[in-house]
């Protein structure tokens, strides 16, 4: 029988960019063929955030689905299902939130940075500050053997083995410990953007800083985007010397293009132009996207609502086994 691993990501925007699909979409493709892959859209954590617009997460949400499959997602083999679909995540998360200690919660690193993304205007939800407890139980449902995570994120899973633990030690074993199943290519995880911060520094690739490549946009939209990428400030002729390792151009010639350590060193010597990176950079990256576009534009809406129904219909059928052994552990059977 093969291992389950469970993943997700956050339905906050409707498209999915190129550090998603290199920092977790690409590993979870890869881990599909040997493991039962549960991938799952999470759409109630996007109610911290966008509570004001739920029906925009509901669009999100296909749309991101759409994405998966488009990377290489196969419903044949992994689960792909809405959260919000399999009511399991609910009661779970009621009944962990029941043992989980609230200063654990307040610890939590990005609580404050998510306190700070609502605003000061009005306060916090609970759900902002529970929003461990929904993670904890959207992993520990399917009872995986691991979750295929970022380096940078592998850390903000403890607090749901913990939340496990807890578990066990008041009613037994119920719930294994899970792995954090690292991505092995730690400089595709690190995709940066395309722009930098006010000291020269490659920014992180992300939505809130309009510096990505969406996954489902044109070749016209990425050739756009590519000519005004940042470069190395002094390159300002292309005899001038340039610097590879701090030029967002040049970093994705690295990952797209064969001939990358060539146009690194003539870059370096003065022997190439920004412009000529930024042309080379242009045709190796729509070719590569070439095939993700292609199958997302097969993907229609009744296509996809019926691949996230099969998906929830089977992620069900695995979360009410365990919800059976929690209520038995717990005496609310």
């Amino acid at each position: 029988m093969k291992k389950r691993l469970l993943s997700g990501m956050q339905p906050t925007n409707p498209r999915l960019h190129l550090g998603n699909y290199e920092g977790a979409l690409r590993n979870w493709v890869d881990l599909q063929s040997d493991n039962k892959l549960y991938c799952c859209v999470v759409d109630w954590h996007s109610l911290t955030t966008l509570a004001h617009d739920p029906g925009q997460i509901a669009r999100n949400s296909r749309e991101i689905a759409k994405d998966y499959i488009a990377c290489g997602i196969d419903p044949s083999q992994s689960s792909v299902f809405i959260q919000s679909h399999v009511k399991e995540h609910a009661e779970l998360h009621l009944l962990l939130s029941m043992v989980t200690p609230l200063g654990w919660l307040e610890r939590v690193p990005t609580y404050k940075e998510k306190k700070d993304l609502v605003g000061s205007s009005e306060r916090e939800s609970y759900g902002l500050l529970g929003y461990p407890v929904l993670q904890a139980a959207d992993i520990l449902l399917y009872r995986p053997h691991g979750v295929p995570v970022g380096k940078d994120q592998a850390p903000h899973l403890e607090i749901s083995r913990e939340i496990g633990r807890r578990f066990n030690h008041m009613y037994g074993e119920v719930f294994p410990e899970f792995a954090s199943i690292i991505n092995p290519d730690e400089s595709r995880s690190k995709l940066p953007g395309l722009d930098a911060d006010e000291d020269g520094n490659l920014r992180k690739m992300s939505k809130s800083y309009d510096n990505c490549i969406s996954l489902s946009e044109t070749a016209d939209e990425t050739a756009e985007k590519i000519r005004s990428a940042f470069t190395t400030p002094t390159k300002l002729r292309k005899t001038d010397p340039g610097i590879p390792e701090g030029c967002a151009v040049c970093q994705y010639l690295k990952l797209y293009s064969s001939s990358w350590e060539s146009q690194w060193d003539e870059d370096r010597k003065g022997e190439r132009g920004c412009m000529q990176n930024k042309k080379e950079l242009t045709e190796s990256l729509n070719a590569f996207l070439a095939p993700i576009r292609e199958r997302r534009a097969q993907i229609s809406d009744d296509d996809i609502e019926d691949i996230l129904r099969q998906g929830a219909v089977e992620a069900r059928e695995f979360a009410a086994e365990t919800m059976e052994l929690v209520r038995n552990a717990m005496g609310l059977s």
